[in-house]
């Protein structure tokens, strides 16, 4: 399973609202892929496409999905939202990381 906090839930529908992205196609497509100081880093993007192997969830109201490959390293994941002082955006709370960068931007497992 991969949890979506109440504060990336609202930046997830507002972003989704600003692009004027409507109907219950559209999900939020979370990866992990090569690269960052750590390794590993995380995208998002949206989408309306699935794929043959994606594994599909939905949490406080989001439908989430990700391919097979992402999932093994995503397992029990929260995707959280920080608009505070010490960076704004996106970050993900992984369970399976063993380290990550600075910025929370990559991860190593």
């Amino acid at each position: 399973m991969i949890y979506v906090s109440d504060k990336a839930k609202v930046k997830v529908d507002n972003l989704m609202r600003d692009a004027e992205i409507k109907g219950d196609d559209y999900f939020l497509r979370v990866s992990v892929v090569g690269g960052g100081c750590s390794g590993l880093s995380y995208k998002l993007d949206f989408d309306n496409e699935k794929k043959p192997m994606d594994q599909e969830f939905e949490d406080n109201g989001v439908k989430v999905v990700t391919d097979l490959k992402s999932f093994l390293y995503l397992v029990n994941t929260t995707l959280d939202f920080s608009d505070g002082l010490n960076g704004k955006g996106f970050y993900f709370s992984n369970p399976n990381a063993s380290r990550s960068c600075g910025c929370g931007e990559s991860f190593a497992v």
